[in-house]
């Protein structure tokens, strides 16, 4: 009997600890799995940046130089004026100057902006299904509004010394008296002239434009995604499924919403990042009696002095360019961004 207890025991003990093995091995596959699924959600929202605004560099660069150049000296009267001008004058690496920096924001920028929206969105529907009570509510328009502009600041925020330099690296050009190297080089003069408070300079602006801006990109995109599963108007659907065109046509609506809405804020921004560099290229700053230093004390003051000395319209300067790179820019960017996700076998996703 003795013997019979001591090999139950032994077989108890034994079954515990294989048990309290399984247990841990699955406590550690858990948070592993988390892991790789979080980095192959970030990654695909940054391959998705950077497809999307390499395949419109030249129209970036050409709404920014229409946004900046000084108003008693203009160099670019439109944007296919402008574009031929850079091509005649700096050739074909002129039309992509300064994606190498915009690329090099842009990526981690939309690697956070998609993993944040995804994650606030489900924070968000969680919160909504508590309050209201009813497990199965979904994210309205409004909800994924408040996403959207919840993943756009916090990705605008971690990256914005990367889209100030970025700015001022667009805009050099061959005849600029001062020649920044490269991101690092731009970051570090910027660092040492004008201090670290520079590097932030138009962030609140670009903060308040970010809001509608990015907000109205998801939410009008999904909400978009979503109508048209249910309805299925002319027949869109196919399995459960929207064509590539269906989403490419959402992300380009969404886009041309977002931006006719949010543009005046950003012509503030870039304008508000120039202030305090003192080796400006011309085109900001102007040439011969036309030369004019270019002072701001905030965004309130930027907007008033704009609207005063060049009109209502300034706000609005580069937009047919920004329009025609946003419509696509940010078709690609979700169409990408969703591919990307599926052939990488992420399962994360918004709440059921």
């Amino acid at each position: 009997m003795a013997s019979e207890d001591v090999k139950r025991t032994e077989s108890a003990a034994v079954s515990t600890i294989v048990n309290l093995a399984e247990e841990a091995r699955e406590g550690v596959k858990a948070p592993s799995y988390a892991f790789k699924s979080i980095c192959k959600s970030l990654f695909a929202g940054g391959v998705a940046g950077g497809v999307s605004r390499t395949a419109v560099a030249p129209l970036e660069r050409m709404k920014i130089l229409l946004q900046v150049q000084n108003p008693h000296n203009i160099k670019y009267s439109g944007t296919v004026q402008g574009l031929k001008h850079i091509w005649r004058t700096e050739g074909l690496r002129g039309l992509f100057k300064g994606n190498g920096t915009n690329c090099a924001r842009i990526v981690p920028n939309s690697a956070v902006k998609f993993f944040s929206y995804e994650q606030a969105s489900n924070g968000i529907l969680y919160m909504y299904r508590q309050r209201t009570g009813n497990e199965n509510a979904q994210l309205t328009p409004l909800l994924r509004l408040g996403a959207g502009a919840t993943a756009g600041i916090i990705a605008m925020s971690a990256t914005y010394p990367m889209d100030m330099v970025r700015g001022r690296l667009t805009v050099q050009t061959a005849n600029s008296p001062y020649q920044y190297r490269g991101i690092a080089h731009a970051l570090a003069t910027v660092l040492r002239e004008e201090g670290p408070r520079a590097l932030y300079r138009g962030w609140l602006p670009s903060v308040i434009g970010v809001v509608p801006y990015v907000g109205l990109n998801f939410s009008v995109y999904e909400s978009l995604k979503d109508w048209l599963v249910k309805e299925n108007p002319y027949g869109l659907v196919e399995n459960n499924e929207l064509t590539v065109v269906t989403r490419l046509t959402c992300g380009a609506i969404a886009g041309t919403v977002g931006q006719t809405i949010a543009y005046p804020l950003d012509v503030i921004r870039r304008r508000m990042q120039m202030v305090g560099w003192k080796d400006a290229s011309a085109i900001v700053t102007g040439e011969g009696r036309s030369t004019a230093s270019l002072e701001y004390t905030g965004m309130v003051d930027a907007f008033r002095k704009t609207v005063r000395h060049e009109g209502f319209g300034a706000l609005y300067k580069g937009l047919v360019p920004n329009s025609v790179k946003v419509v696509p820019s940010i078709a690609i960017a979700f169409v990408t961004y969703e591919m990307v996700k599926d052939v990488l076998g992420v399962e994360f996703r918004i709440l059921d």
